[in-house]
């Protein structure tokens, strides 16, 4: 007796949306998940909606959220990042599968950050990015740091010049965001969306959000580094955007969090990313090797999965 499919066929690979090409993200809380064909059907107290997997890049999934089997599914299939975030969206709890399972990336990466100079050089890279007209190749960490420090600090001043929204300092308690003042809870919301998709960017594409070339010991420390290179053109000043408007509205973390997503859509903040994070790692922007298992060997180099080698003699012949 031949099983019967349910509902559409699994995509393959080339037919999924790459993700420079999907929709930044998607925060849900308080509904129920299900599959219906390749959508993802939403159940809340407003009703249902149906979203289509494959156009997503990253799901976040807040408190009071269920989800069936059959959704996981889904978006596994489509390759869809699903992040598990706390009471609006402030906390990042897990997350799932890449979109891209080839391990050139993560080989990469690791051997960048594994050698002292290579990761050196990387880690000028970043700030290179953020000082586009100064030469910061001969810079030590330590002054590298300074750099940053003070800029970030001056893109705290210009903003809250530009809005008129009080600034002293950068303070909040992760285990309680009504406790902070609305610019930080504000913040707070905005850098926590851009490390959604820092994370699902990084992790789409098969890198390691544990291995930092500044950030270290930590299993997101490259989401934090990778994330550091857009908070002064994004977090920051949506951040302030939003409490210029809505200081007192008791909502301003979800507010916040609609207004980055507009500013990820409105900047192409996915492609861009996605070019960067390929730059850093030594890739040409065009690389999309396929996943292809093989079997290392330390003398004949790179050796066919899936060969019954108790067939061979030592010396290769049958």
């Amino acid at each position: 007796m031949v099983k019967k499919q349910v509902g559409a066929k699994k995509p393959k690979r080339y037919e999924l949306g790459r993700v420079r090409d999907r929709i930044t993200f998607l925060y849900l809380e308080h509904a129920k998940l299900n599959r219906q064909d390749s959508a993802i059907q939403v159940l809340d107290e407003h009703g249902i909606v149906y979203v289509p997997a494959a156009m997503l890049s990253v799901l976040m999934l807040g408190p009071g959220v269920d989800v069936t089997h059959r959704a996981m599914e889904l978006i596994g299939a489509a390759g869809l990042g699903v992040v598990w975030v706390g009471e609006r969206g402030v906390r990042q709890y897990a997350y799932g599968r890449a979109l891209n399972h080839s391990s050139a990336l993560l080989e990469a990466q690791a051997k960048l950050v594994s050698n002292k100079r290579s990761r050196l050089l990387v880690a000028r890279k970043m700030y290179q990015m953020r000082f586009p007209q100064d030469d910061v190749s001969q810079l030590t960490m330590q002054q590298l740091r300074g750099k940053e420090g003070a800029r970030v600090r001056r893109v705290y001043l210009d903003e809250s010049q530009r809005t008129g929204v009080v600034w002293e300092r950068r303070t909040y308690d992760p285990d309680d965001f009504e406790a902070g003042s609305p610019i930080n809870k504000a913040l707070t919301a905005a850098h926590q969306a851009l490390y959604g998709l820092s994370y699902s960017v990084i992790s789409a594409l098969g890198a390691s959000a544990g291995l930092g070339f500044v950030h270290t010991g930590h299993d997101l420390s490259f989401v934090y580094d990778f994330a550091d290179l857009y908070k002064a053109e994004y977090s920051i000043p949506v951040a302030f955007s939003v409490t210029e408007k809505y200081a007192e509205d008791s909502d301003i973390g979800s507010r916040t969090r609609r207004a980055m997503r507009d500013a990820f859509v409105d900047g192409k903040l996915l492609v861009r990313m996605v070019k960067d994070l390929k730059a850093l790692l030594g890739m040409s922007d065009d690389f999309d090797e396929p996943a292809a298992v093989s079997l290392w060997d330390d003398q004949l180099g790179l050796q066919k999965f899936g060969v019954q080698y108790h067939e061979l003699q030592e010396d290769g012949s049958r």
